[in-house]
């Protein structure tokens, strides 16, 4: 009698095995500016995330500012004095520690504006291509008119009148919020309009017309058939859009209609050092700006890397 082969059980392959084996992570590894952008952003988002263990002071607090030490060029100039290696602005107050807090203000309201505009883009786009018709002119039209005036231009709009109708104790509690509120206000028309298409694609493909035809809810069809097939896009774009919500909020900031001094981000930190930049007081200005640009670079040349990863034509 001859022994039957056996079939060999099919090995379950770990999700970081799978990760590791992906065209994806090969193509991260050959791509020097991903990775070098990559270890830049982990070290810029971990600093701002742990900043009261990295940074020498509060900057929050108040009682912690020494005016006598106000004014201190950074360590390596002459009167430089140490803990305070990037130097001191004219309240005392540790610039090191100010750009770590006020890094992790602006990361905070980037993710947060983000998080909003992708869930009232995917909600509104997946609406407006799978149900089409009327539905689909209002939406769309009202993203036309929110693209035809420019994001800044809402946004400050958006930030002022939030702030006048919110009651006097509010207005620096809420400013973060507003804030969101202001950049997702216009950014959630870029998702929406891509989940659009895509969806306007899938819903004439036959598993869609499988799924419709068995009584599958919509819901159920859009959130689990259709959704998924979208997402490639949708996260070049998350990514992209991210590094541009930090840079309109710090644009917001310095012209004075974003976070107030009192927790400042690093567009309040550039505004407030600008006011001394003629005084000989460069460092004030110079080095929050450079973490804004190192911030919003790395995220940039990520977006790139990802948007020509996941890009079926160049593979």
């Amino acid at each position: 009698m001859t022994d039957v082969a056996q079939p060999i059980p099919a090995v379950r392959r770990s999700r970081f095995e799978r990760l590791r084996d992906s065209d994806i992570w090969y193509s991260f590894r050959r791509s020097p500016s991903a990775v070098g952008a990559a270890i830049a952003l982990t070290v810029l988002i971990l600093t701002a995330v742990l900043a009261p263990l990295f940074a020498p002071q509060n900057p929050y607090d108040m009682a912690a500012l020494e005016l006598w030490n106000s004014e201190l060029p950074p360590i390596w100039l002459e009167g430089g004095q140490w803990p305070y290696v990037l130097g001191t602005d004219v309240q005392g107050r540790d610039l090191l520690s100010a750009i770590l807090y006020g890094s992790r203000v602006s990361i905070m309201i980037g993710v947060a504006s983000v998080a909003v505009s992708l869930a009232v883009g995917l909600s509104l786009g997946l609406i407006s291509g799978y149900f089409g018709g009327w539905m689909d002119n209002v939406l769309m039209r009202i993203g036309d008119v929110l693209l035809s005036i420019p994001t800044i231009l809402i946004a400050i709009l958006v930030s002022a009148v939030a702030r006048e109708l919110l009651p006097l104790g509010w207005r620096e509690a809420g400013s973060a919020a507003v804030l969101v509120l202001a950049i997702s206000l216009t950014a959630w028309v870029q998702y929406a309009r891509t989940v659009r298409a895509q969806t306007m694609v899938e819903r004439r493909k036959e598993y869609v017309q499988a799924a419709r035809l068995i009584k599958v809810p919509a819901r159920r069809i859009m959130a689990k058939h259709i959704l998924p097939n979208t997402m490639t896009p949708i996260l070049v774009a998350a990514t992209l859009n991210f590094g541009l919500a930090i840079l309109i909020e710090a644009t917001l900031s310095f012209l004075g209609v974003g976070m107030p001094p009192t927790e400042p981000s690093l567009g309040t930190l550039i505004r407030i050092g600008n006011q001394y930049l003629f005084s000989g007081l460069w460092w004030i200005v110079l080095f929050p700006a450079i973490q804004l640009s190192l911030l919003v670079v790395s995220v940039n040349v990520l977006g790139d890397w990802l948007r020509d990863a996941l890009n079926p034509k160049l593979r």
